[in-house]
């Protein structure tokens, strides 16, 4: 059964570290784990519409944030009852058109030194930030008064907002941006490499202030898009051809990243992106013609991995590729999910490169918004709708 959890479900819905190309995804297995979900911190009071989850790699706590503008904090025990907000910026938060809101955090590498918090959230205007906090020493509060703007853009349109924000293993900031709004990219964001939307970007918070361009970038030597635009291709730009990436992570163990693109109206997709490609929004939606003004042009763009169409669910949720050590089954499997029917998939390469998906957990019952990673490299997932934390574990 679909559920349509508001406003929360438009940013998903449709109608509204690196180059490496080396996947390493287990095989398809002759049977597929037992996988379940178990609520992970019981006594926690839920939270209100959580969107994102972060461990703290030098100590044991999690950052958490509510779509409204709140970023909090509890530790990472399975008895705690209680958690403390670390930053409350709900007042200049903008959540309510359907896709705005505070919607990624990422913690500096070098958080446990430099204690800085990377935030991605929507203010007056619709007008899409990045900005650097600082911590406190204990890493309990962030400092209001520490803010400094990394870069910001216009949307156009009050949807496809995107906002993931992940620090890669070279030590770059990656974020991301979905085409502008409305429907079909109307004014061609994600095709036109003169702005930021409709993309995932790289950039060197430390080599400058507010940042300066990998020159690994496909477009390092241009200058910067002031305000997400710019007179040439911007140096920013990683990959492009996006319409709205919802969460995407890289594997610990080879680097690439994988991502999840919402969809429009048919089909959900699964990227493994790399620096420079293409991904085909607008003229595609996944690997299928959506714009035959266009010609369905094929040359350029880069097909998805996986995609499933909108019978088994209607918003995909990036998750991650597996490399803990409790649930030896899922060793190599990327685990992702779909926010609307609550389906929990397992991503496998065979022996010839080929991807398949099979479906973990057919109905988890929970609105899977995100998935976030521990320490040992265990895997949560957030509910949207309950505001719970669960493990993932097998039988």
């Amino acid at each position: 059964m679909k559920r349509l959890i508001a406003p929360l479900v438009f940013l998903l819905l449709p109608g509204c570290g690196g180059d490496s190309s080396d996947s390493d995804l287990a095989e398809p297995p002759d049977s597929l784990p037992e996988v379940r979900l178990e609520v992970a911190y019981p006594s926690l009071p839920a939270f209100n519409q959580p969107v994102g989850m972060v461990h703290d790699a030098d100590g044991d706590r999690w950052y958490v944030i509510e779509r409204e503008g709140r970023v909090l904090v509890f530790d990472d025990d399975p008895d705690v009852s209680d958690f403390d907000v670390a930053l409350d910026i709900s007042s200049v938060v903008i959540s309510g058109p359907t896709e705005a809101g505070l919607l990624g955090i990422a913690l500096h590498p070098d958080f446990a030194t430099n204690r800085q918090v990377f935030l991605s959230y929507t203010r007056a205007g619709l007008v899409s930030h990045i900005s650097r906090f600082t911590a406190s020493f204990d890493g309990s509060t962030l400092i209001r008064l520490s803010e400094q703007e990394v870069l910001t853009i216009a949307q156009d349109f009050d949807n496809h907002n995107g906002g993931h924000l992940v620090f890669g293993l070279d030590g770059f900031l990656y974020a991301g941006f979905g085409d502008g709004g409305d429907s079909d990219d109307p004014l061609n964001r994600a095709q036109d490499t003169t702005n930021l939307l409709g993309s995932i970007i790289r950039i060197d918070v430390d080599g400058g202030t507010p940042y300066v361009i990998p020159e690994e970038n496909v477009f390092a030597g241009n200058p910067v898009c002031t305000q997400g635009f710019g007179s040439a291709d911007c140096p920013e730009l990683f990959a492009w051809g996006l319409r709205n990436p919802w969460r995407w992570s890289f594997d610990t163990q080879t680097g690439a990243l994988w991502a999840g693109d919402v969809g429009q109206d048919r089909f959900e997709e699964i990227d493994m992106v790399e620096s420079g490609n293409n991904y085909g929004w607008r003229i595609r939606e996944g690997a299928n013609c959506n714009i035959p003004d266009e010609r369905c042009r094929t040359a350029g763009l880069i097909d998805p991995v996986f995609e499933y169409d909108h019978s088994l669910g209607e918003a995909v949720t990036g998750g991650f590729v597996y490399r803990g050590n409790d649930f030896p089954d899922l060793e190599g499997v990327y685990l992702f999910g779909d926010f609307v029917s609550g389906r929990l998939w397992g991503l496998f390469e065979d022996s010839d490169g080929d991807f398949s998906a099979e479906v973990l957990v057919d109905d988890t019952g929970l609105s899977i918004v995100s998935f976030a990673e521990d320490t040992d490299l265990e895997l949560y997932l957030l509910d949207y709708a309950a505001g719970l934390v669960y493990r993932v574990r097998t039988d």
